[in-house]
C-alpha cells in the first residue's frame, strides 16, 4: 500500500469520526409525539377556510415484533368559543391509535368549517396524547414533554 493511500484512509476516518460527534442527542427510550404537518406544536386555522388538516402522531421505538403493537390514547380538548359540526369536525374516530409493526406515524384528522368566531373566547382545539399501553414517553423525552400535544387556534380572516 502506498503512503498516500494510507493517509487518505486515515483522513477519511477522522472526518467521519468528527461528524459523528456532532450528530446530536439520541434518545434511547421509546416515545410518541404529535405535531402539525410542518412539525410544529401549534398552528392557526382561518375561519374562511374549509379543509381537512392532518395532525400526525409519531412512534419512535425499536421495531416491533410481528405480533406486537403499541396503542396510543389521546383526547381532544375544545375551547368555549368553538362548537363541533359548526366550526370543526373530528374525522378520525379511532382512539386509541394502534401502531402495528412497520408503522411509525398515524393521522388524526380535523375538518375545519367556515364559521366566524368570537375573538374574546377560547377558540382552540388541543389534541393531547394521554398514554400508551407500553408506558412510552409522551412527547420528546425530557421534563417539558415537547410535542405531547398540538394546539390549533381558529382565527377570523
Amino acid at each position: 500500500m502506498s503512503l498516500s493511500f494510507i493517509i487518505c484512509c486515515l483522513s477519511f476516518s477522522a472526518a467521519l469520526s468528527a461528524c459523528a460527534d456532532q450528530e446530536g442527542e439520541w434518545f434511547n427510550e421509546p416515545y410518541v409525539r404529535i405535531s402539525t404537518s410542518t412539525g410544529l406544536s401549534s398552528t392557526v386555522v382561518l375561519t374562511n377556510v374549509r379543509n381537512t388538516n392532518t395532525y400526525s402522531v409519531y412512534l419512535s421505538s425499536q421495531p416491533l415484533a410481528d405480533n406486537d403493537s403499541v396503542e396510543v390514547s389521546y383526547e381532544v380538548i375544545v375551547g368555549d368559543g368553538l362548537q363541533e359540526d359548526v366550526d370543526y369536525k373530528v374525522v378520525t374516530t379511532q382512539n386509541p391509535l394502534v401502531f402495528l409493526p412497520g408503522i411509525y406515524d398515524m393521522p388524526i384528522r380535523i375538518r375545519w368549517l367556515k364559521n366566524r368566531v368570537d375573538p374574546t373566547k377560547d377558540n382552540t382545539v388541543t389534541i393531547r396524547l394521554t398514554g400508551t399501553n407500553k408506558g412510552y414517553n409522551l412527547g420528546f423525552p425530557g421534563p417539558d414533554h415537547v410535542q405531547s400535544e398540538v394546539v390549533i387556534e381558529k382565527k377570523n380572516e
